[in-house]
């Protein structure tokens, strides 16, 4: 019998002191602030056995094991408490790894894994690869170990949070879609986050790939380091002679070109996933799925049938020959310059706001200045997007929260113009998550075409 903690009692945390729990371990579960629903969570844990501590920080040991929650900065003293007191401590990804490491996949990136993790998964099924998505999307990590069908191969969306606290995680296939400055807070510096991010390779060797979009700054450099481990690097973006690399051709059609091979997939235009980011998106998933070994038939047909996802510039329906598009995932400035390209030669009436995560938005004003019609900002962050777009000559409507500037662009659109919820910011100003946000943004539309 092992003695393990968890530490939180979120989706991950309680499905990790779920699985310890039936592993027959000791378990001590530090749950955190004894709010309502903990307390409820808690209940089946402390019914079985386990200690649950709450309002409490400071982690009395000694254990063998302890599980992190992702949330759980691992600068914070919560954390290293528990790091002294534990032989070992790992975060909830990785725990699951070790209780079944084969047959993992992995992508990760500031934006984009969402979609492309999910479409990764949908073209490894298209070609007749038993997948499952989990991590950061659907199941946890440990909940997906456990329902795990024969020879299914596990797809996994990896945070930077998760990746930070791995030490043996080892997919045969891993992406890195971007980096930008995001969740600083948490990790304590941009390098510091790069570098959790960049941890998704560190266990890859010889017959392993890793996929690198060339936005990666220093792509070339990673590329190169991990080439001289034996591991194959397959480029997105353009196409380098002489290089293992995904690309869109001039005429349209996606590529992948591997070992002086090209493989034609489709084109760019018979994707249902909108923007020159879900191309990068498309070609990076196709390059995995390849190098696992799946047919590109399969894997040209599954681009071909994957649909958009929910939050995540999801067409609306239109109205009044206005389109309405629901981008709520866009929490921070970089997300929302993608969005803006997904849209050529149609006005758009941009609803931002919420709770401000601070980010530098002159990179969004000066995108703005062409394709933005009208800019309606609202919630906490309104007054510094109103201080921003000040000058730059884009019309800006302020308004009290996110129905009422719904309202305002609904009013103001005309047809052939897009209304596009990219709010550039978290949600937790007006509701309680960016899916909560966008399912309301999702009923203004349905009351106003009804």
């Amino acid at each position: 019998m092992s003695k393990v903690a968890v530490l939180g009692l979120g989706k991950a945390g309680l499905a990790a002191a779920r699985h310890a729990l039936a592993a027959g371990d000791e378990l001590t579960v530090y749950a955190g602030a004894s709010a309502p629903a903990l307390i409820e969570a808690a209940q089946p844990l402390q019914q079985a056995g386990a200690r649950v501590v709450f309002d409490c920080e400071q982690v009395e040991g000694p254990f063998d094991l302890c599980v992190a929650s992702p949330g759980i900065s691992a600068n914070s003293a919560f954390y290293k408490s528990a790091q002294a007191a534990s032989a070992e401590l790992v975060g909830e990804c990785e725990y699951a790894f070790r209780l079944s490491p084969q047959d993992w996949l992995a992508v990760t990136g500031t934006n984009g894994k969402t979609t492309t993790t999910s479409l990764l998964a949908h073209l490894l099924n298209a070609a007749g690869t038993l997948a499952y998505p989990c991590g950061n999307i659907g199941d946890t990590c440990t909940e997906s170990v456990e329902h795990r069908r024969a020879g299914e191969t596990l797809v996994a969306e990896m945070s930077s949070y998760g990746l930070a606290s791995t030490s043996r995680f080892a997919p045969q296939v891993a992406a890195l879609l971007n980096i930008t400055p995001d969740h600083l807070s948490w990790h304590g510096s941009l390098q510091a986050y790069a570098d959790a991010k960049l941890k998704v390779f560190q266990n890859m060797g010889p017959g392993n790939t890793a996929v690198i979009c060339d936005e990666v700054p220093g792509c070339a450099q990673i590329a190169a380091q991990l080439r001289e481990r034996g591991v194959a690097v397959i480029t997105v973006g353009s196409r380098v002679p002489g290089v293992d690399c995904a690309y869109e051709r001039e005429d349209g059609m996606l590529c992948v070109e591997t070992q002086g091979c090209c493989c034609e997939l489709c084109r760019a235009e018979e994707l249902q996933i909108k923007g020159p980011h879900n191309v990068m998106n498309a070609l990076a998933a196709a390059a995995c799925a390849l190098a696992y070994g799946c047919d590109a038939g399969g894997v040209a047909a599954g681009l071909r049938s994957f649909a958009p996802l929910e939050h995540r510039i999801e067409p609306c329906g239109s109205a009044g020959g206005v389109g309405y598009f629901n981008d709520s995932k866009a929490t921070n400035v970089d997300a929302v310059l993608v969005a803006l390209k997904a849209f050529p030669g149609q006005p758009v009436n941009l609803l931002l706001g919420g709770r401000d995560k601070g980010t530098d938005l002159a990179p969004l004003v000066e995108a703005c200045k062409g394709p933005v019609a009208r800019v309606f900002a609202y919630g906490e962050a309104a007054e510094r997007f109103c201080a921003a777009f000040e000058g730059s000559g884009i019309p800006l409507q302020r308004a009290a929260g996110m129905r009422e500037a719904f309202a305002c662009a609904s009013q103001a659109a005309q047809p052939g113009e897009v209304v596009l919820l990219s709010p550039a910011c978290a949600s937790f100003d007006e509701f309680s998550s960016f899916n909560h946000r966008g399912e309301v943004f999702k009923d203004l539309v349905a009351a106003l075409k009804a």
